[in-house]
């Protein structure tokens, strides 16, 4: 099958090309963008009684600013490892794990503690 623009001269080609892998990523763009203010990133999910307990008592035993949400659901596969709910509220207690690895922390969950990926929480 011909393509709709086989028959143009190879500079015009590869402007046309161009022209629309431009246009896209000005989409792709404005795309992000709505998405983003449609959907905030500091969007909190909305916490259950009992989890708003547990934020209060992590608060007063660690600080705020050592508060985290995670992101995205997780499922430890080493000893030691924790599982968590997206969503749920952790407090850092350690920014590594016990070989000094800074992609795994060490959180209390409101009584279990454990390590999780560091990438699967953000500050809450």
């Amino acid at each position: 099958p011909q393509l709709p623009h086989g028959h143009m001269a190879l500079p015009s080609f590869w402007k046309v090309v161009e022209d629309a892998l431009q246009q896209s990523g000005a989409q792709l763009r404005a795309f992000c963008q709505a998405f983003e203010t449609v959907t905030p990133s500091s969007g909190a999910q909305p916490l259950t009684p009992a989890e708003e307990r547990k934020v209060l008592s992590l608060v007063s035993k660690h600080g705020p600013d050592k508060l985290y949400q995670v992101i995205s659901n997780i499922s430890g596969s080493r000893e030691l490892d924790l599982t968590l709910l997206r969503g749920q509220i952790v407090a850092l207690l350690q920014g590594a794990d016990t070989k000094g690895n800074t992609s795994r922390w060490l959180v209390d969950a409101g009584g279990p503690r454990g390590f999780v990926p560091a990438a699967k929480l953000r500050p809450y």
